[in-house]
């Protein structure tokens, strides 16, 4: 049986999804939970608090993954392996729960909403430690470059997560992303072409005045 706690955090992530952080009011909540006001404010004091614990539920395991996939990779680690310790985590995670992922595709519609709830709260500092594990790999590589690269990496797996479920009908079924292993494996090749790529000529030209 579901506790009041899951049971509520379920709720509103389906709700924050459906209809918008702003729009779904603590007794639409309530009400499809089918619990008291009270048992919101015991559990999480306002509706702040809920958006916080909803966000915070997802991108821990998916943070926590990230680190511990960098850390095993050494003190040294290869742009490859610095890809993959970013992407395999969420797109990995994102296989057996597929119903967090409009949660992110709401988070991500709302550019102020991801900056200021999730990004400097949630994701700020382990996205330091990936600038810096690919500072160290690619020392050459200035750092506009590399803050761009890793800019279009996050926007390939936001993409990969939010337009899977209809890939296969977009590309008659050649594309199949059930395999995620084999997706990652693919974004990784991919990525990691871009960030061994030559700097672009208006950007090296930039640096060298």
């Amino acid at each position: 049986m579901i506790d009041t706690k899951t049971k509520i955090l379920d709720t509103a992530e389906k709700l924050f999804a459906e209809n918008g952080f702003a729009a779904t009011s603590l007794r639409d909540i309530t009400t499809e939970a089918a619990v008291n006001l009270g048992a919101v404010n015991y559990h999480f004091q306002s509706k702040d608090c809920l958006i916080d614990a909803v966000i915070l539920r997802r991108i821990e395991p998916v943070n926590r993954r990230r680190i511990e996939m960098l850390d095993a990779a050494g003190p040294d680690p290869t742009v490859e392996q610095i890809v993959e310790a970013f992407l395999a985590p969420i797109i990995i995670i994102a296989q057996p729960t597929p119903e967090w992922v409009p949660l992110v595709g709401r988070i991500l519609s709302t550019p102020d909403l991801f900056l200021d709830r999730v990004f400097r709260k949630h994701l700020a500092a382990v996205s330091q430690r990936f600038s810096e594990a690919f500072a160290k790999a690619l020392p050459d590589l200035p750092a506009e470059e590399r803050l761009w690269r890793m800019h279009f990496m996050a926007g390939a797996m936001t993409h990969v997560l939010l337009w899977s479920r209809i890939l296969p009908a977009m590309t008659g079924g050649v594309c199949d992303p059930s395999d995620r292993k084999a997706v990652v494996a693919r974004a990784v090749a991919f990525l990691s072409a871009g960030f061994h790529a030559p700097v672009a000529i208006e950007t090296a030209c930039r640096e060298g005045n």
